[in-house]
This record gives C-alpha cells, sequence and structure tokens, in this order.
C-alpha cells in the first residue's frame, strides 16, 4: 500500500494535482503491480527505522505551498540535528475539499494541512484521525487570514466593498465550494457582511435579504475553479474584473510582482487553517514520531515567522504583533462561531439543501474539474 500511494502522488504532481477521482482509477491499476512485488509490511516497518531515511506525505491545500516550501527544509535540518535521520518529503496540493476527500479515498497522507475546521473532521469521521488534534498549538489552527477582493490596476470599476461585486456587468472569480476550502470561507464571509448589516442595501439580520444578495453576487461570476490557487491564477491571466480570495494570496502576488490591487471590505470572516497528524496511516507508516514533530515545528516562531512572510496572519502572539504593521485593520471581524461552527454551517449552506446549494442551482455558472 506505501508503494500505491508513492506512485499516486507522483500521479497527483504530473498531472497538475488534478481532482482525486483520477487517483482512484490509479489505485486500481497500480495495485496490480503490488500484488507481483514489491515491500512487505515488515519491509515498510524496518525502512523507516534507524538512521534510515523516513518518508513524510504531506496532503495540504493549494495556498500556502510557497509557505511551505521554505518550512519543509528547515524541519528536515532541525529532524536531521536532533535525531541524525533524513526525512524526504512527498506534498501533494489541491482544494482543500477534494484534498480531504482523496485522503478519506485513501490518499494515505501522514499530515493534512487544510483551509477549514470542516475538511478535518470529514477525515474524523471517517475514523482516521483518532486523537484531539486541536489539543497541538492554538487549538489546532497554525494560520489566520481573512477574504479580500482582487481588483485590476487602479480599480478601474471602483470596487470598495461587498455590495459593488453585486453591480451589473461585473465579472466576479471564486472557487468551487464543493472543492476548495477557501469558496466556503467566501460565501459564508459573502452572506455573514450582509447579514451583520455591512452591505448597503441589505438589512441586518435579514435571512432572505442576505440570500437574495449572495444570489446577486453568485450571478456576476464568471466560472468556479476547483482551488483558490487555481483562481487567483485565472485572474493573474486576465480573466474576471474581482477575484474572491485569502488576504495572503494577494499579498504573495504582489511579493511577486503581480500589479493587481486588494481591497478590504468593512466586514470579513476570520480564516482558520488546521494542521493535523492523520493516525491511520502514520500508524500503518511508522511515522507517528516524525509526523508530530513536523505539526509542532509549524508553531514554532520560526515556522510562523515563514508563515506571516507570506501573508498568513500568525497564531503566534509575539510573531502577530511583531507583523501587525503589514495588515489592514477591519471594520467588523467574525469567526465561523457567528454561524454556529462549522457543525452547523456546513449543512446549513452547503448541504444538499443549503443556502448556497439552493442559491447555485437556480444559476448557470460555470466551473472547473
Amino acid at each position: 500500500m506505501k508503494m500505491i500511494n508513492h506512485f499516486l502522488l507522483l500521479a497527483i504532481k504530473r498531472q497538475g494535482k488534478g481532482h482525486y477521482l483520477c487517483l482512484l482509477v490509479s489505485l486500481l491499476i497500480l495495485s496490480s503491480l503490488v500484488a507481483c512485488g514489491g515491500n512487505s509490511a515488515d519491509e515498510t516497518s524496518d525502512s523507516q527505522s534507524g538512521d534510515e531515511p523516513v518518508t513524510l506525505i504531506l496532503g495540504a491545500y493549494t495556498t500556502p505551498r510557497e509557505a511551505y516550501g521554505e518550512i519543509i527544509p528547515l524541519f528536515q535540518a532541525h529532524w536531521k540535528e536532533q535525531t541524525g535521520q533524513d526525512v524526504v518529503f512527498e506534498e501533494s496540493y489541491l482544494g482543500s475539499g477534494a484534498q480531504s476527500r482523496a485522503v478519506v479515498e485513501g490518499f494515505e497522507a501522514d499530515v493534512v494541512a487544510l483551509s477549514l475546521e470542516a475538511d478535518i473532521n470529514r477525515i474524523v469521521d471517517a475514523g482516521l484521525i483518532t486523537h484531539d488534534w486541536k489539543s497541538v498549538g492554538a487549538g489546532g489552527m497554525v494560520s489566520d487570514s481573512i477574504v479580500v477582493f482582487g481588483v485590476r490596476p487602479g480599480n478601474p470599476l471602483g470596487i470598495e466593498d461587498w455590495d459593488d461585486l453585486a453591480q451589473e456587468g461585473v465579472e466576479v472569480l471564486t472557487p468551487n465550494p464543493k472543492t476548495s476550502g477557501g469558496a466556503m470561507w467566501n460565501i459564508l464571509s459573502l452572506y455573514g457582511a450582509a447579514k451583520r448589516g455591512f452591505v448597503e442595501g441589505v438589512t441586518a439580520d435579514d435571512d432572505t435579504a442576505a440570500t437574495a444578495f449572495l444570489q446577486s453576487v453568485l450571478s456576476n461570476v464568471t466560472v468556479m475553479d476547483k482551488g483558490a490557487r487555481e483562481s487567483i491564477t485565472n485572474f493573474e491571466q486576465g480573466v474576471g474584473d474581482v477575484v474572491i480570495t485569502y488576504e495572503n494570496e494577494m499579498l504573495v502576488g504582489q511579493k511577486a510582482g503581480q500589479d493587481y490591487e486588494m481591497i478590504i471590505p468593512r466586514s470579513s470572516i476570520l480564516i482558520e487553517n488546521p494542521v493535523a497528524v492523520v493516525d491511520t496511516y502514520t500508524d500503518e507508516h511508522g511515522t507517528r514520531e516524525v509526523a508530530e514533530a513536523f505539526v509542532e515545528f509549524l508553531f514554532s516562531k520560526e515556522a510562523q515567522e515563514i508563515f506571516a512572510e507570506y501573508g498568513l496572519r500568525s497564531v503566534d502572539e509575539e510573531v502577530a504583533a511583531a507583523t501587525a504593521e503589514q495588515y489592514l485593520a477591519i471594520e467588523d471581524i467574525f469567526t465561523i462561531d457567528y454561524f454556529g461552527g462549522w457543525a452547523e454551517a456546513t449543512p446549513a449552506f452547503f448541504g444538499d439543501t443549503g443556502v448556497f446549494t439552493n442559491v447555485f442551482a437556480s444559476l448557470n455558472v460555470p466551473t472547473t474539474e
């Protein structure tokens, strides 16, 4: 099974980290190869012991890819110094929802770093995460962000707040909530701002009015990509007038030379990004010790400073205070608790009869797989 996952991970990388269903086809083909030969369970266990290199599989959402690109080498050096052992990372980056479903379907990630708690809960419900994953760091949340807008240079359409996204003729980009955790944050931020009275023309605490506003914005969406990174890339290639996205996506893009502008609405939701060890797979691979050490390292000041460097708001109080000036203030910021937590928000908005599901069914918004 270890060999199968190695090849599946390569398949993800070669195919642009596409939809996890592709993995199932590969699994059927590759399982026959394992039947003909390969490492036994004992051999796999032996390869993870002593001073032999250990392989750690990271399944993450797309947005913090660059941050992990810097954090992983630091952890490898740290682990080598502490134990004398080399760590080889195999990394997969997908939309958070797609990544979560891939793990449940059999992608054997040792550690998952996802966009939202609901995607971790899916893995918990599948019986693959059995420990209290919130006992680590800041309640299991390794970084924060907010929902913002990206607009063209000079902001030619004068986009300033949520109500501007409903104007006729404005082309909006946001990812697909079926595959992207970022998209779920976007929808809840939009709806929450309206219900909290921060959208002009929408009465506060009026679910019907907030739903109507959600529909008016979604009717301007030109395409829903599978992940937050794909959505911002589409925007960078000239599609759309405004993109709803993570604050850190905007900051990273601007740092890389992109000339779009970031608009922070008056009201936005606090995005909280979880990380967890996947018990079933780490125990099967014999990687629990290094997996737990990696998760712990993500909460170190060294790692938190790198998250902040890539536009993610640090959960470390000292790092957050030291980097506060690089983040603009928000008039009204709220959390998922405003909707009763993910246990209530997920079915209420994204379930079969949820608010978003019903609105989306009434529109003709193209999606990408």
